[in-house]
């Protein structure tokens, strides 16, 4: 049997299994599974409902990598993997999706219980439906239908469920690339269904790389009427701010993949300092969240940088500490790899859809693994309503993706 009369069997079976997805993510929706950092106890809960409704349906090669986080009143977070074995087992199809979610935010700003799935109008709503619920759903649809139909996928495919996405990934997928070298093979297709847009029609391939500083300004306290006997630790500031502003031009080349295209360097939260408008600052924090295109590297950016602090210091005799919260740099995944160029043919054989690449300014769990080696991509259908109000996901989106995701795993 060719690919097209595969294809339309597994496409029935994701038509036939779409309401059974619904019930697992209304299961999903009321186990909360929300970081220690996020006032919760981590995903272990949600793991074991999903690991109960993945047996009880007939997905029962499961394997759990837990990585330890004594945090939580289990001590464990959970890492899931169902495999589906396909004829051609040296490579995998890997559909990654996170298990944890954000809290819910002002429960007033919800027309619905955010802990209780709602379906109304072709959508459901709660809060994690669609970060990540519906690219978890479209990985589990697919392959329940290679399940239900008895097609054996032309390729493995593997879903990994993550924990902790959303405050870092210390015990999802860094704790997988790290403590499981051999987890991951170099020719694998792996698929992250956690970002795109509205008609899926744009594989994220590449990241800004990201740099968060805190700088702190120390000076002379004064009176507001004898400046020449202090050192003004906010005006220092702000002109450090205004030239941290200023490396847009210094490090000034377009990316077209980005929008927008250039390097931003952006001042943001600034601390309270004095309680008088008549006092001299002789202390100042703020902070900037700085998004580089891959073109330069973080050490470019600290030399330039500390260039800038340098001449400000001199020229207000202040001493600025600069501690640095966040600083990730990523590879890009290049057009012409596999798992892109399957990926748009899934896209254009399933939809008609014909793709386009794009790099983000924010960060997902693609950066850990382009950093480690691996080619990804970052791919879903999705009005994107991560972390709002009234969260929801498409039902014909979970259904489309799951589509797309069976179309790579029956090609050659």
């Amino acid at each position: 049997m060719g690919i097209s009369g595969e294809f339309k069997k597994v496409r029935e079976g994701i038509g036939s299994g779409l309401r059974d997805i619904i019930e697992l993510e209304s299961i999903l929706t009321r186990n909360k599974a929300l970081a220690p950092e996020n006032g919760g106890d981590g995903e272990l809960q949600k793991c074991l409902a999903l690991e109960e409704w993945l047996k009880k349906n007939g997905i029962t090669d499961l394997k759990r990598y837990d990585s330890p986080d004594s945090r939580v009143s289990s001590g464990i977070r959970p890492n899931l993997v169902a495999t589906i074995k396909g004829l051609d087992d040296t490579k995998c199809i890997w559909v990654c999706a996170h298990l944890d979610v954000v809290p819910a935010g002002e429960k007033s700003l919800w027309k619905t219980d955010p802990w209780t799935l709602t379906e109304a109008d072709g959508k459901i709503y709660g809060r994690g439906v669609e970060d990540n619920q519906q690219g978890l759903c479209s990985g589990v649809l697919a392959a329940l239908a290679f399940v239900r139909t008895g097609i054996m996928p032309k390729t493995t495919i593997k879903l990994l469920f993550m924990a902790d996405e959303e405050v870092g990934s210390r015990y999802g997928v860094r704790y997988l690339i790290k403590e499981y070298p051999d987890f991951f093979s170099k020719n694998d297709l792996i698929l992250i269904p956690d970002g795109g847009d509205s008609n899926g029609e744009t594989i994220e391939i590449a990241e800004k790389n990201i740099a968060w500083f805190k700088f702190h300004t120390t000076g002379r306290q004064s009176h507001g009427s004898r400046p020449d006997l202090g050192r003004n630790a906010h005006l220092a500031a702000c002109d450090l701010a205004l030239r941290v502003h200023d490396m847009e031009n210094f490090f000034d080349e377009k990316n077209p993949l980005f929008d927008p295209p250039y390097s931003t360097f952006e001042p943001t939260m600034h601390m309270a300092n004095v309680d008088g408008v008549n006092i001299i600052p002789g202390d100042d924090v703020f902070c900037a969240d700085c998004r580089i295109n891959p073109g330069y590297t973080l050490d470019q950016v600290r030399a330039e940088l500390q260039k800038r602090i340098d001449a400000v210091e001199k020229k207000y005799e202040v001493k600025i500490d600069v501690a640095e919260l966040q600083a990730e740099q990523s590879v890009a995944t290049k057009e012409d790899a596999p798992v892109v160029q399957k990926l748009k043919f899934a896209l254009e054989t399933a939809h008609g859809i014909k793709a386009r690449c794009v790099g983000i300014g924010g960060g997902t769990v693609g950066a850990y693994l382009r950093n480690a080696g691996f080619d990804c991509v970052v791919w879903s259908s999705m009005d994107e309503l991560a972390h709002q109000p009234n969260e929801y996901a498409l039902i014909s989106n979970i259904a489309k993706d799951a589509e797309t995701i069976a179309c790579m795993a029956v090609m050659e």
